[in-house]
């Protein structure tokens, strides 16, 4: 459903075209310093602000609702809301009836029964990872000393990808990509096996994120083409340093104090400016159909703080879940 987490926990709500989003983000503990300026770093990562990403700007304004004061939290809900300004739903009539490939359109229609808000994608919205980004903020606090980074790692299978974005923006298309995340000074048995493992939980809040559709963590893949002598991470020392991370700093579902190191693939936006062949579900027939509206043409360039979020989510909740025992 819209909830995540067993003790650190995070309830997104809202549509890309409603009045607002937000998230409720429970299990925090008390006496963390935090004001709305704590989130604006990461909020601006966020935003469309290189070419090939969509001319949709929003304030992005952090509301803190509940669960701080003076500046400090307080052990309750933290409850954090942004306001939708720049829409324009007039933009998604058309897609009632005529679902874009790619989308949810056609999906949500049927299992909603059409009661679904269909404008910008409602709350299959990318947009809604603009909550995934505030709750990470938070969630950065907590698991401190540990240092997140993500970053693009290359589009449309290149790594100097300046050119294939304009191309694209030029074709009326789109690509995808591939980032990649580490986090260093990840402690040693963070991890609940069997199914709450750190891959198992990175990797069921990265599918939340629409627009991921593969990750691997370590050398991923590539593992299948190594022997056993080539991919095993010798151990060197008494903290568990290894010599090399194959295995993404995780063995058997748990940290195993090296750097946790996983990449995403993203797929190439569904909105694109080119016409498409598609049913009308009024007539029945495939016919053309042009997306208006402002999309970006990858993705993947907004994509690595809200990685980062999502990681410090999943090692937050991970962390009080260890302290239980």
């Amino acid at each position: 459903m819209n909830t995540f987490g067993r003790i650190f926990r995070i309830t997104i709500f809202g549509e890309s075209h409603g009045p607002a989003i937000g998230v409720i983000i429970d299990g925090v503990p008390v006496g963390i310093k935090l004001s709305e300026a704590d989130f604006l770093s990461d909020l601006a990562r966020r935003k469309p602000s290189v070419k090939g990403t969509t001319s949709r700007v929003e304030d992005d304004i952090p509301e803190l609702l509940s669960g701080v004061f003076n500046e400090f939290t307080t052990g309750a809900p933290i409850g954090v809301m942004f306001r939708n300004k720049n829409v324009k739903s007039e933009d998604y009539e058309e897609f009632a009836k005529h679902p874009r490939p790619g989308h949810a359109d056609f999906v949500a229609l049927k299992k909603f029964g059409g009661y679904n808000d269909n404008r910008g994608g409602g709350h299959f919205s990318g947009r809604l990872t603009l909550a995934l980004v505030a709750a990470g903020v938070i969630a950065k606090k907590i698991v401190e000393p540990i240092k997140i980074k993500a970053s693009v790692l290359e589009v449309g299978g290149i790594k100097d990808f300046e050119k294939v974005v304009e191309e694209a923006v030029l074709l009326n298309d789109s690509v995808g990509g591939i980032v990649e995340c580490t986090a260093n000074g990840v402690p040693v048995g963070l991890g609940e096996p069997f199914f709450d493992s750190v891959e198992s939980t990175i990797s069921h809040l990265a599918f939340s994120i629409p627009s991921i559709k593969g990750i691997e963590f370590g050398a991923g893949f590539s593992a299948a083409k190594m022997k056993g002598s080539e991919h095993n991470d010798l151990i060197v020392d008494t903290n568990g340093k290894t010599g090399t991370n194959h295995v993404g700093g995780v063995v058997g579902g748990i940290t195993n104090g090296n750097p946790l190191q996983f990449r995403v693939a993203v797929k190439p936006t569904s909105s694109i400016g080119k016409a498409q062949q598609t049913v009308n579900l009024e007539s029945g027939k495939v016919e053309e159909l042009v997306i208006p509206g402002r999309h970006d043409a990858c993705i993947a360039l907004r994509m690595p703080v809200i990685l980062e979020a999502i990681t410090a989510i999943v090692l937050a909740d991970l962390m009080a879940v260890n302290k239980t025992y």
